[in-house]
């Protein structure tokens, strides 16, 4: 995906964890953080922390959703992804992305990659790798300060 795009449709999923939501709904109101992980991903785990950071700490002004997208047949196990997003706190919703079908429209390669949108849907800012928690945190209150405004 491009700067400034919009959200493609969350459509695709082969199940939902944590309830299910759609792009009207997150559009119009408040920003979005769309996190792809992996259950088999390390980094991603090592990561999961701060992302709950921010789905706690701007709970009113942020919208959080996950995206598990697999990295082999191990990774297709959704008990094995339930267990692991109970282990990590993964309280926000869960696209479960076994057929690749959310990770293509986003032309995503990598977990963790991260994509923030601002409230009409515009992506803001992408960023991959399990580091770069400041550059992320300072992109989401960018986006966040604009949507106050």
């Amino acid at each position: 995906m491009k700067l400034r795009e919009q959200m493609p449709p969350l459509e695709g999923a082969t199940a939902w964890i944590n309830g299910e939501v759609t792009k009207e709904q997150l559009i119009g109101e408040k920003p979005t953080l769309i996190h792809f992980w992996s259950v088999s991903c390390y980094l991603c785990k090592e990561a999961m922390p701060d992302i709950n950071l921010f789905r706690d700490n701007y709970r009113d002004r942020l919208n959080v959703i996950a995206v598990h997208m697999p990295r082999s047949e191990e990774d297709l196990d959704i008990e094995k992804i339930k267990d692991v997003a109970n282990e990590h706190d993964i309280t926000q919703p869960i696209f479960v992305d076994s057929e690749h079908k959310l990770t293509d429209a986003f032309q995503n390669e990598y977990v963790p990659a991260y994509y923030v949108f601002d409230r009409d849907g515009n992506l803001r800012h992408f960023q991959a790798g399990g580091s770069g928690m400041k550059m992320l945190t300072k992109r989401v209150d960018r986006v966040l300060n604009e949507a106050a405004q």
